[in-house]
């Protein structure tokens, strides 16, 4: 797996290097605060960002809304001193798929980090799932009002209609989306003059 890790503390960071590097991690950077979290991830694309909360210029709440909203890594794990619910709510809102509580446990940490990828691979699955079901949803849609025009418009049934826009889509080599979305321009069009 490949890993980003951000911490202010130059010690703790050297600590968490080697702890990962012995699991078979491949540290593609470093950085000590959240704009250096940010430049890495956009340098690497890293599969996870392993990063301290409390940190100078951008702390890491901050800095894990921004790179969990422009995609720039599939997992963060927070690393905090702190276990307060304060920072609990603002590591959830963000998105994050793990938090780590200092002092870090060398044993608890590689497996923590191994179940937090797994589940940003499910979330990603199923929003890529969702996207895909939401796309045919919007094409069904454009499909049956292009077919409701066609019907409205040359006096067609149902199967008719749809049958004309399968053979256009043919005809014309496009995709059944693309001829409706085609149909509904003209009829827009027609509707304007």
């Amino acid at each position: 797996m490949r890993i980003i890790v951000v911490e202010d503390e130059p010690v703790t960071r050297m600590d968490i290097r080697c702890i990962l590097e012995d699991a078979g991690f491949e540290v593609l950077g470093e950085g000590k605060d959240g704009f250096d979290a940010i430049n890495l991830c956009k340098e690497h694309q890293p599969d996870m960002v392993l990063m301290d909360i409390n940190m100078p210029n951008l702390d890491g709440i901050s800095a894990a809304r921004i790179i969990r909203r422009d995609k720039l890594s599939k997992c963060v794990v927070l690393l905090t001193a702190y276990s307060d619910d304060v920072f609990i709510e603002g590591a959830k809102k963000v998105g994050v798929f793990g938090y780590v509580v200092k002092p870090i446990d060398e044993k608890g940490l590689v497996p923590t980090l191994k179940i937090a990828y797994a589940k940003a691979l499910e979330s990603e699955t199923t929003e890529l799932k969702l996207h895909d079901v939401t796309n045919r949803l919007e094409e069904r849609k454009i499909i049956e009002k292009a077919k409701g025009f066609l019907m409205q418009s040359q006096n067609l049934d149902e199967d008719s209609a749809y049958q004309k826009l399968r053979s256009l889509s043919m005809e014309k080599s496009c995709s059944l989306r693309v001829i409706s979305e085609m149909v509904l321009l003209q009829a827009e069009k027609g509707r304007k003059k």
